[in-house]
């Protein structure tokens, strides 16, 4: 009998110590987890703090810039865009006829280079839609010589260089007749395009030399005065005197040209936006001495 309760308090015994123990370690473990979800919930809350927002993804735009001054206007815009999480990577300095082809392809987001109607003649011989984005500065075409210091002092039958490119030409031929040389045909002045055979009087005796645009000023001492661009002016560091040019109102405002898809983009326009601003607008002023000046923005 003895041993048959000494039998029975061992398992009594055994069973107490196994509830115990499973009490124990399940305590345990639902204390260990209670800490761990609390302790979880307190990082995120502090990360939450530290960092309340995650940091802004920068975005690249790739673009292709002349030397002078659009790669200028693009450094001085860059910190700016930079604050906005925008990088701006100019691929080249250097357009060329292939600039707006890469950009029709895809392989840069804009380009800066160019005018608007140079723009749609391309598109028209190309067969693209690549679309002005925005307005910038004007590189106004302007009458410069090494002989005389104002109009006023070029005499008959001076000699003056113009180029001999459509567009260009048009330009040289309308700041003659903006200043009194010539009068041009009524139907030439709408089309933006002109030759010396569209000429209809000579309000003053002059002789003009219609010339390839990358010869005239390594040939300017041959010249009375002369008309250039004046972006080859400044790369070209010359010291002519500037006589009269286009103004801010001009049609060939150098732009920021892209995709028509990419026309509504947020770091495009944000790009256009820094371009046009008064600051940079005042730091054409300021830098460029009038050879080149901010473009009359449409209200």
């Amino acid at each position: 009998m003895k041993g048959k309760i000494f039998r029975n308090f061992k398992v009594f015994h055994f069973i107490f110590i196994l509830v115990l123990t499973t009490y124990f370690f399940a305590g345990c473990g639902s204390s260990q987890n209670s800490d761990a979800f609390p302790n979880s919930v307190s990082e995120t809350s502090v990360n939450s703090e530290t960092d309340p927002s995650p940091s802004e993804e920068i975005v690249t735009i790739k673009g292709i810039a002349d030397l002078v001054p659009h790669s200028e206007l693009i450094e001085f815009v860059k910190p700016k865009l930079k604050e906005q999480g925008i990088n701006v990577e100019l691929v080249a300095t250097d357009a060329d006829n292939t600039t707006n082809e890469k950009l029709a392809k895809g392989e840069i987001d804009f380009n800066f280079f160019q005018h608007e109607p140079y723009l749609k003649e391309w598109n028209e011989a190309n067969g693209y839609n690549l679309v002005n984005a925005g307005n910038i500065h004007v590189e106004p075409i302007t009458a410069y010589s090494d002989k005389y210091t104002k109009k006023e002092d070029i005499p008959d039958h001076a000699v003056v260089a113009i180029p001999n490119d459509g567009t260009n030409e048009y330009r040289a031929l309308r700041i003659l007749e903006q200043n009194g040389f010539i009068k041009l045909n009524e139907e030439t002045v709408k089309s933006l395009s002109a030759s010396v055979l569209d000429i209809k009087e000579y309000l003053r005796p002059i002789e003009i030399v219609e010339i390839d645009s990358a010869q005239i000023i390594p040939t300017k001492d041959d010249y009375d005065f002369f008309i250039t661009n004046t972006n080859k002016v400044l790369e070209a560091k010359i010291t002519s005197t500037r006589l009269f040019s286009e103004g801010s109102d001009s049609p060939y405002a150098n732009i920021i040209a892209v995709r028509e898809e990419d026309l509504n983009n947020p770091a495009i326009a944000a790009l256009v936006k820094a371009l046009q601003d008064e600051d940079t607008r005042q730091y054409i002023l300021d830098t460029y001495n009038g050879a080149v000046i901010p473009a009359k923005l449409d209200q």
